[in-house]
């Protein structure tokens, strides 16, 4: 009799340490630290969930953990999103962390973006949700309505940074997080600048996306915006070659020549006066408040310098810029001819 007590015993430790290991134990069969799981919206079933954990080589028997998350009523509360799987997780704790909804964070970096459609490839890149969708939304009217947007000016909110969404996030809620942050940028003392310029908000971000384009040196960017500030006020065309580029859709032109001047375009600022009607980059935060901060100058003109140190020379008046310009331009011959 003792005996088999003892064996009973014996087999019910076994049972309880088989059973142990099978649902505390290590559930994973892949050799990295982690494995993502991406559970999509439109297809959130068990099937679905099963299919990817065996696809992708996440979990060593999907039987035992079918059966688990039955008993741990998973299957009716599938939750979408990015879910972050370490190495040697069990299938319990695999199952909670699904169950709550506790996703992995995706970070979408932003850093200068030119057109609607860079941020929304950018987006669907990082996201569930695809470029063409975050395009639809971009361009759509009525949507932007509530942000006091227009798809020209819908760019007008990205600051570039680094944001942090979960993997399932629609593109109205990226689109809201994004204006967010632009509200918390512009504070009254931003905007007031912005008022005493003549200008707003959205039109300081499209003025400072053509000075972002312009130049890299932040040590001239208020001057170059004083010299379009100076042209906005007297009524002369901008006449920015950056703002070509962007007409053109062709980023890669080094010299913008006669042919290119006549592109048809709103954004063409040599037969166009006054601010494009959007922007042309998503331009640093430090670049609008060079626009917002600029100094009170007389300059109506510049040129890149024929140091060729990546900086400008700025003049008043026509006749001091062509004598500079002539200056760059046989600079920029003898250096070719010497290359």
């Amino acid at each position: 009799m003792k005996k088999i007590l003892l064996l009973v015993l014996v087999l019910v430790v076994l049972g309880v340490a088989l059973v142990s290991w099978m649902f505390l134990g290590s559930a994973t069969r892949f050799k990295e630290p982690k494995k993502n799981l991406y559970i999509s919206s439109t297809a959130a079933t068990k099937q679905a969930v099963l299919d990817s954990l065996k696809k992708n080589h996440i979990i060593k028997n999907s039987a035992v953990f079918g059966w688990l998350a039955d008993r741990m009523k998973y299957w009716q509360k599938i939750k979408p999103g990015k879910y972050e799987i370490s190495k040697g997780s069990s299938p319990m704790k695999i199952i909670r962390m699904l169950r709550n909804g506790q996703q992995a964070p995706v970070d979408l970096v932003i850093t200068k973006l030119r057109t609607k459609a860079d941020l929304s490839r950018l987006v669907g890149n990082k996201l569930e949700t695809d470029s063409a969708e975050m395009m639809a939304y971009l361009n759509n009217t009525d949507s932007l309505k509530a942000f006091n947007k227009v798809p020209e000016q819908a760019l007008t909110i990205v600051l570039p940074d680094t944001y942090r969404f979960f993997w399932n996030t629609a593109p109205q809620n990226v689109y809201k997080k994004l204006a967010d942050e632009s509200k918390k940028f512009w504070t009254f003392e931003r905007t007031q600048k912005a008022i005493e310029l003549g200008l707003t908000p959205e039109q300081v971000y499209i003025l400072a996306s053509i000075v972002d384009e312009e130049t890299n040196a932040s040590s001239e960017k208020g001057t170059i915006a004083s010299v379009y500030l100076n042209r906005i006020n007297k009524k002369m065309p901008l006449q920015a070659d950056p703002t070509i580029r962007f007409a053109l859709n062709d980023f890669t032109i080094k010299r913008i020549y006669g042919d290119h001047l006549n592109t048809p375009s709103p954004y063409n600022t040599y037969r166009n006066t006054g601010l494009p009607p959007g922007p042309i980059c998503t331009p640093s935060r430090k670049t609008i408040d060079a626009v917002l901060n600029r100094p009170v100058t007389d300059y109506l003109y510049f040129v890149a310098d024929s140091s060729f140190n990546g900086t400008h020379v700025f003049s008043a008046n026509y006749r001091e810029h062509m004598q500079k310009a002539r200056a760059y331009q046989q600079a920029f011959k003898r250096r070719f001819a010497a290359n």
